[in-house]
């Protein structure tokens, strides 16, 4: 079971704190040294030096200042910001509308050469149909109370799945069968998508499996998430874009998708649960 998403983030955390920690200790300080110096509680300095507050930028100059390491200060800032960046809330991220956060994604995805996805919830955002994506992110704005740019957003989302036909890209993408039996959309709107994901099926570098409802589960349902290049995983919860880096960490989600590669359907098994679902729709 790959672990819980924010513990990357409380890693990265405590790097930060503990690097604190050293420069206090390398300036001959003690904590209420430094509480003195910066006219802080005790209490603050044990939260920062333990990871239970993450610092501010002016938190580490002070802490910096008080222990004559004004010189360090940079770079821990930029860890720490590093270390926010890793557990970022959608209503952050979505402050402005959608269309800037699905043009965010397009470096990532030009350099990335191989994509692990597994979705348990919806169609994969790089396998959408105009339709179903202006119903999804319609949604999604409505419910999270976003400004409405969800026109804007959806070309932006189409724009950037021009990497499934150009660029030396592969895909490997799995889908739960009860993603496709989800109505995002509507009837109409569904039979189109269905009907993308068959002709997506022949596209060389896309390898698209579906986990049936009947498989044997070894491997439980868990949240939608995206690997690339086995250096960076993505998970999406319902609050939060989790961005996962230390590589112990990637390693399960890979695991994870492995295991799940071997609970799908593949190839005409595949392609009979989607016309299935096609005629669910009837």
């Amino acid at each position: 079971m790959p672990a819980s998403p924010s513990s990357s983030v409380q890693a990265a955390r405590k790097v930060v704190a503990d690097r604190l920690r050293e420069i206090r200790r390398d300036a001959n300080l003690s904590a209420k040294d430094v509480a003195d110096r910066t006219g802080w509680y005790k209490s603050k300095v044990s939260r920062l030096e333990n990871a239970v507050t993450p610092p501010s930028d002016d938190d580490i100059r002070a802490w910096c200042s008080a222990c004559e390491a004004d010189g360090m200060a940079a770079d821990l800032i930029a860890a720490s910001r590093s270390a926010d960046s890793a557990y970022v809330e959608w209503r952050r991220l979505q402050r402005t509308g959608l269309r800037r956060l699905q043009e965010s994604y397009v470096p990532l995805f030009e350099r990335t050469e191989t994509f692990r996805i597994y979705c348990s919830n919806v169609i994969p955002g790089l396998l959408q149909t105009e339709g179903y994506a202006t119903a999804l992110l319609g949604s999604i704005a409505a419910f999270r109370g976003t400004p409405d740019d969800v026109t804007d957003a959806v070309a932006a989302r189409m724009e950037r799945s021009r990497v499934i036909r150009e660029g030396n890209h592969r895909f490997a993408l799995l889908v739960e069968e009860a993603v496709l039996r989800h109505r995002v959309g509507g009837a109409e709107v569904m039979a189109g998508q269905l009907g993308y994901l068959l002709s997506v099926m022949a596209f060389p570098s896309v390898s698209l499996g579906v986990i049936p409802f009947s498989a044997d589960r070894r491997m439980w349902m868990i949240e939608t998430f995206s690997v690339y290049d086995k250096k960076r995983a993505q998970v999406e919860t319902l609050t939060a874009q989790v961005n996962v880096t230390a590589p112990s960490e990637v390693d399960q989600y890979l695991k994870a998708f492995a295991e799940f590669s071997k609970l799908a359907v593949f190839g005409s098994d595949a392609r009979s649960l989607i016309t299935s679902a096609i005629d669910a729709l009837e």
